[in-house]
């Protein structure tokens, strides 16, 4: 058959709990430490940003992590999320390998990112807090959070990037129309924002000044907490959903992956679908070959140095170790949207560091040949960051027609493009730059990395 099969399992199956990498890790990530003091961070250092529940969840080494009824409702709408075989692109790519990808674009907002912002809203609604301030990319985690702040009546503030913020107009219409308040970053609404515009007044923007931003102002409100759509471990955690699902659906496909991919950027999307199966594997299970695909323009996890930064450029963030390009480095502003990150998640760092994941680095004009051909095979748009998984799933798929080798390749389709458009536009017209991060900018960063005595 030709056609593109789709794997769906009924609610019944909807997953009771998150699962927990750090339980089966064969030795645990480095602590993260106060920046001031030096010391690991206790829970006292993290709650004015988030509610006990989530820092509980952060140090947490339980493996399994009970969903609350109440999260499981929201997640009906649209989990268990469908997994497809995509043997139309199969046979457009000539290849013997069997395609499966797990689409997450069916949440309300359009991709993984509720998985999150739901439980992340549920915990702070619990706790009492009324408003949550968050930074955005591409805009999807924006969305995600305003839709959750929506759902638990809560008030968001969102600091989009400058760049994404004028690329993506739309995006920022959504999160108004689910009532949140976006604002371009940096911004002259905090001090950290401003400190960047005397700087340059034209700056794109960074992800990094976007947090500092956010937590600024979260800090400065008894009644306000910080909410982060990727790197840290519970946001992590809550993507889990998407691993464990598939699981059961690859065996209702009668297969296993050999190979297992997601796009990476701070991390969310990858160790979603990835953690699962690796966890699986760390005791005593099928072998699995991971890849985190990346930007060439902001390579974190293939270019970047494994040092202790901060998450933000205003340095207002505890200290982590992770695969980062410097804190202060401020990516050129193509088309990756929520890749447009300077560092990785310390878990996802850790993994690969003891060498079990791998990294691929793409630039983005064979991602959008690739997600092209996808679009034009299986009918879905993808987002500009899942391209990146795309066109190593296409490298994949090549190296498997090559070598003659029938291998199962599974990756996590993480959104629509919908509100991309703008880009497939640039692409279609030829105004895409295939560009690496700029050598001098990513040294002059890393030269400012702080000084662990830890390390």
């Amino acid at each position: 058959m030709s056609d593109t099969v789709k794997y769906l399992l009924d609610e019944q199956h909807l997953p009771k709990t998150w699962y927990n990498l750090a339980a089966d890790l064969p030795e645990p990530p480095p602590p993260v430490l106060h920046p001031g003091t030096g010391q690991p961070v206790g829970p006292d250092d993290l709650a004015p940003l988030f509610p006990m529940a989530l820092i509980g969840q952060e140090v947490s080494t339980d493996r399994e992590i009970e969903i609350p009824e109440p999260i499981r409702e929201v997640y009906r709408q649209w989990r268990p999320s469908p997994l497809y075989r995509a043997r139309r692109l199969e046979k457009a790519l000539d290849t013997p390998a069997r395609i499966f990808y797990k689409y997450e674009g069916v949440s309300p907002a359009g991709s993984h990112k509720p998985n999150t912002s739901v439980a992340q809203a549920f915990y702070n609604k619990e706790e009492g807090v009324s408003r949550l301030t968050t930074e955005t990319g591409a805009g999807q985690w924006g969305s995600s959070l305003a839709y959750a702040g929506a759902l638990f009546g809560l008030e968001v503030e969102v600091y989009m990037v400058k760049v994404s913020y004028n690329q993506k107009p739309y995006r920022r219409a959504l999160m108004e129309t689910y009532g949140a308040q976006c604002y371009a970053s940096p911004s002259d609404r905090t001090e950290s924002g401003k400190a960047i515009l005397a700087q340059d007044p034209d700056s794109p923007g960074s992800l990094g000044i976007a947090i500092s931003e956010a937590v600024e102002l979260a800090a400065q409100r008894d009644d306000t907490k910080y909410s982060l759509g990727s790197v840290l471990n519970h946001v992590l955690l809550h993507q889990t959903v998407i691993g464990t699902e598939a699981i059961e659906q690859m065996a209702m496909a009668d297969t296993y992956p050999d190979i297992v991919i997601g796009c990476a950027g701070g991390g969310s999307n990858f160790a979603g679908l990835a953690f699962p199966f690796l966890g699986r594997k760390l005791r005593g299970g099928e072998d699995v070959r991971i890849i985190a695909a990346e930007p060439s323009a902001c390579p974190s996890l293939t270019r970047g140095t494994f040092a202790y930064d901060f998450g933000d450029t205003g340095h207002l963030t505890p200290l982590v170790k992770m695969y980062t390009l410097g804190s202060s480095f401020v990516p050129p502003g193509f088309h990756a949207g929520g890749l447009r990150y300077h560092g990785m998640s310390g878990m996802v760092s850790h993994i690969k560091e003891l060498g079990l994941i791998e990294a691929q680095a793409h630039h983005q004009t064979p991602c959008f040949d690739a997600a092209t051909q996808f679009a034009r095979t299986e009918g879905i748009v993808p987002a500009p960051e899942s391209s990146h998984a795309i066109r190593s799933v296409f490298d994949e798929a090549e190296a498997c027609k090559r070598d003659g080798t029938a291998k199962t390749i599974l990756f996590n389709l993480s959104g629509h493009g919908h509100f991309d458009m703008a880009a497939y536009t640039d692409y279609f017209a030829g105004n895409l730059e295939d560009r690496d991060y700029d050598e001098g900018a990513l040294q002059a960063a890393l030269a400012a990395l702080p000084q662990v005595a830890a390390e």
